[in-house]
């Protein structure tokens, strides 16, 4: 049996997530209600905007099961607003938003600039694709992450330009974040990845 991944559906890229994880040849599930948390494999929290998906997540009374869920060991697949979701630590954060943590990592909210400073840039991402060709990564409105804790697996950075250098792509066991988008490039090898760590976790 294929596992059964969930995509947060308050706010963002839910559909694109859907066929995505569906192409890598999981079963999918849209999340809004506490319940839809029931029998999941693991879980993408897609991107958006984290201060709005915070509220909502509180609005819809999923974050204190999510935050349990993740903190039991449910693998977790965060995309830019989804990284700051996971991230244990927030750099320019708004007053009271809040996260679900998990994510040793200390992230930089908006990092790169505001939407007009969005951008693409090829990445080596070797622990991912396996092959060695680049991910081709597309970032809006996106952070970095600044800082990693022990046990914290640096997956991918920019190479280019002023930001050279950041981390963009963590995994820490069954957690993995990144700044960028996949889901709207037609690469699916970052969620081949996370259905491989579902798969493994499971079994």
């Amino acid at each position: 049996m294929e596992p059964l991944i969930g995509v947060l559906a308050v706010q963002g890229d839910v559909r694109e997530h859907v066929r995505a994880l569906e192409a890598a040849g999981a079963r999918t599930r849209t999340v809004r209600r506490p319940g839809e948390l029931d029998a999941l494999d693991g879980i993408v929290l897609p991107g958006g905007e984290s201060t709005t998906m915070d509220k909502l997540l509180r609005a819809f009374e999923l974050r204190d099961p999510l935050r349990a869920a993740i903190g039991a060991g449910l693998p977790a697949y965060g995309s830019c607003a989804g990284m700051i979701l996971l991230a244990d630590r927030v750099l320019d954060a708004t007053s009271g938003q809040q996260t679900l943590g998990g994510l040793d990592v200390t992230v930089r909210r908006n990092a790169f600039g505001r939407q007009v400073d969005s951008f693409e840039e090829d990445l080596d991402m070797p622990a991912v694709t396996g092959d060695g060709a680049p991910v081709r990564a597309v970032f809006i409105r996106a952070p970095w992450v600044e800082a990693v804790g022990q046990g914290v697996d640096v997956l991918g950075t920019v190479a280019t330009g002023p930001a050279a250098g950041r981390i963009v792509a963590v995994r820490q066991g069954s957690l993995l974040a990144t700044s960028f988008h996949p889901e709207v490039t037609g690469d699916g090898r970052v969620h081949e990845y996370f259905a491989r760590m579902v798969r493994s976790s499971s079994s």
